[in-house]
């Protein structure tokens, strides 16, 4: 039971993990180059079915050349499939980096003296939110550290905060937070603030490797971490993020552990993970096992795993962060890759500017895109994507289950494309430099061109268009 004040009280008692480490580990010794069934696995997906461990296991295990492409086509196709050419950009907003844990690989945990610990005032928030306003994002995801001052209330009064901040045109229409696993309660108070998704990342799902890079804090405790979302679904929260940190253990064992993850939580509750990532160990200051992470995969095992859960779970969000290089974010997109971050700076109050010490003191790890995000919006623009900043889904009800009912069928483009098309004009109209904007109205041209005449959203979306260069704003379907 824990006795600090402001953190949750911990109850495991009567937990039994539902990942089936032994089971995990004898699929990945099982290997097959059988093109017909390889093709029949694909093909269910393709049919957008979420694959049984037994199916992804084969994909991730396969080692013949062809059968590895024909994959990541697979991948490709499914992806084009379900979300179009849409990629959802968000910014990262890490509002305080004190921590009680110990992780070994993390720049934040308790014992490294070489960060700068830092917890934003309000005031110092709203700063903050403004620039990021003013740069044109819509979309933020809150990150805390595990400390008693980062408890429900204080996260619910930040993401308010958040909410309240108008800059000129600006405002943030989605906060979704990063947080600390919470009791039910906790949950319930975070949700009553207007939180988006719940993210939160079990590392790994390896126990043995779990116990020896968490040896102290109320992270050490595997099952209170791993139940998380069932209390947060409990609480009514029914967009989860989940994710592992790819080079604690293998890489393969992750990507099955999470399909189980998933499997549980459409058992439990009726509906999967909103999204899945896999952030890579990165440096990270002070922290020298970030720099020899023990599993890390190789950038061609990387892509082929991400293609590989692009098919096993073809309804769920998949995001990769500016933790990775920019043509390697780039060639991930195609496989499957829904959700990016851009403009990002990790540093505590970086944003703004407001802090005369150097963001790379304060923050969890070191990133390797420093693009800004009028920079990867007409990058974006110019590789065929659309940038969308869209919110529509979470503010009209679309979300858990209802969410998964318009996209396991593949529907999601049909209202996403449209949304995105009116948020990206949002951005050309008020925020783009004029490179970017001319890139933005050629891909919203581009978009609203190839839906087809007779569909009724065509007209709708027209008229729509027409009253943001009027002067409207957050129009959606």
């Amino acid at each position: 039971m824990n006795k600090l004040k402001g953190l949750p009280k911990v109850d495991t008692k009567g937990l039994q993990s539902f990942i089936p480490e032994e089971e995990i580990e004898n699929l990945l010794k099982i290997k097959s180059n059988d093109k017909i069934l390889v093709r029949e696995i694909i093909a269910k997906s393709l049919a957008k079915n979420r694959l049984d461990p037994a199916e992804m296991a084969v994909l991730l295990n396969v080692d013949d050349p062809d059968l590895v492409e024909e994959i990541k086509e697979g991948a490709r196709i499914l992806k084009k499939m379900i979300y179009g050419n849409r990629i959802v950009l968000f910014a990262p907003l890490y509002v305080g980096n004190k921590c009680i844990n110990n992780c070994t690989y993390c720049g934040f945990r308790k014992s490294n003296q070489a960060l700068v610990r830092k917890t934003l005032t309000m005031d110092e928030l709203e700063t903050e939110v403004r620039s990021l306003e003013a740069k044109g994002h819509k979309r933020l995801i809150m990150v805390y550290g595990e400390h008693p001052l980062y408890d429900p209330e204080y996260i619910a009064a930040t993401v308010r905060k958040v909410y309240s901040v108008k800059e000129g045109r600006g405002a943030i229409r989605r906060v979704n937070i990063n947080a600390a696993p919470l009791d039910v309660e906790g949950f319930k108070t975070v949700k009553a603030a207007g939180i988006g998704t719940y993210q939160i990342f079990q590392e790994t799902y390896h126990q043995p490797t779990y116990r020896s890079v968490h040896p102290s804090g109320l992270k050490a405790d595997y099952l209170w971490r791993l139940f998380a979302f069932d209390r947060a679904m409990e609480a009514g929260i029914d967009d989860v993020g989940m994710g592992a940190l790819i080079g604690l253990y293998n890489h393969k064992f992750e990507a099955l552990a999470m399909l189980y993850h998933t499997i549980h939580l459409e058992r439990k509750f009726g509906v999967g993970p909103h999204t899945i990532s896999f952030p890579r160990i990165e440096p990270a200051i002070g922290t020298d096992y970030a720099n020899h992470p023990p599993y890390a995969p190789t950038d061609e095992e990387f892509m082929r795993m991400i293609a590989v859960i692009r098919l096993a779970v073809p309804y769920t969000g998949m995001i990769l962060t500016a933790r990775e290089p920019v043509h390697l974010r780039n060639e991930a997109i195609a496989y499957g890759i829904s959700q990016i971050d851009a403009g990002s700076d990790i540093g505590v109050g970086a944003y703004s500017g407001q802090d005369e010490i150097a963001s790379g003191k304060k923050s969890q790890f070191i990133l390797s895109d420093n693009r800004s995000l009028d920079e990867v919006i007409g990058q974006l623009c110019e590789a065929g994507y659309l940038p969308s900043f869209c919110t529509g889904c979470y503010r009209l009800g679309r979300t858990g289950e209802h969410f998964m009912e318009f996209a396991r069928p593949g529907f999601v483009k049909k209202f996403c494309t449209p949304n995105a098309v009116l948020t990206l004009l949002e951005y050309a109209e008020d925020y783009a430099s004029p490179a970017t904007r001319d890139k933005a109205l050629a891909a919203i041209e581009r978009e609203t061109a190839a839906i087809p005449e007779g569909d009724s959203r065509k007209q709708i979306l027209r008229r729509r268009m027409a009253r943001i260069k009027s002067g409207e704003r957050d129009l959606f379907f």
